[in-house]
């Protein structure tokens, strides 16, 4: 079944949807011959595949900043996403066998399923075995550097996250580790007490950052704070 996608909800089910699982997307509109030709083979074929590989469809006629990023000249064209990326892609109408192959081509191979089931276990072990094969996984890295966390193995933890570069559930996970064992109960009344150290103190200051990642940008607080931070620095 295929996943109507608009501009606004691009971002979403195409590109971060595509960090865990193939999608495809068809770019069509409602005056397309081609498009309504190879629309049910496409949903066929990835149908077949039992969740592995997604079809999306953009409606380019309604969606121009789709078609603007992908720089569309001519439909039915058709991408395949995989980590953010583009990894395959056709325009125009093709036979259902070569369709087919497009798509199954797509398939994660075993190895990657094993991955996949390693780190969906979440245990220490599997995402320990889940890093020997894919020392640079984020999912598993994070994870595994929740758990360490978790365990008051803080520097393990960042040791781990070393590996890969920053992004905003590494910053979080790392933030864990270096407020170690000691977990602020009462962020207000820490974060007020540290502004009036962070001018000059590189711990209190990375203190003030990490708690802040912990509460997390959907805290109302978070934004004030950071305007505070600010303020007190520059």
């Amino acid at each position: 079944m295929a996943l109507d996608v608009t501009d606004e909800t691009f971002q979403k089910e195409v590109i971060d949807r595509s960090q865990d699982t193939a999608v495809v997307v068809d770019l069509w509109a409602p005056w397309c011959g081609p498009c309504r030709t190879i629309g049910p083979i496409l949903e066929k074929a990835t149908d077949a595949t039992g969740g592995k590989v997604v079809l999306t469809k953009v409606n380019v006629d309604d969606n121009p900043g789709i078609s603007k990023a992908f720089s569309v000249q001519s439909i039915p064209a058709v991408y395949a996403l995989k980590n953010g990326q583009v990894v395959d892609s056709f325009v125009g109408a093709y036979p259902e066998n070569v369709i087919e192959q497009f798509v199954q081509a797509l398939m994660p191979t075993e190895t990657e399923d094993h991955l996949a089931g390693l780190i969906a276990a979440g245990d220490e072990d599997s995402l320990r075995a889940a890093l020997e094969l894919d020392a640079g996984n984020e999912d598993a890295v994070v994870a595994l550097g929740a758990l360490l966390v978790e365990a008051g193995k803080g520097d393990e933890a960042l040791a781990l996250l070393a590996r890969i570069p920053e992004t905003e559930r590494t910053r979080k996970v790392a933030a864990g580790a270096r407020l170690g064992e000691t977990p602020v109960d009462d962020y207000d009344a820490k974060l007020t007490a540290l502004l009036d150290q962070v001018k000059g103190d590189d711990e209190a200051r990375q203190e003030f950052v990490d708690i802040l990642e912990l509460m997390g940008s959907d805290d109302p607080r978070t934004s004030p704070y950071r305007k505070q931070l600010t303020k007190r620095l520059y």
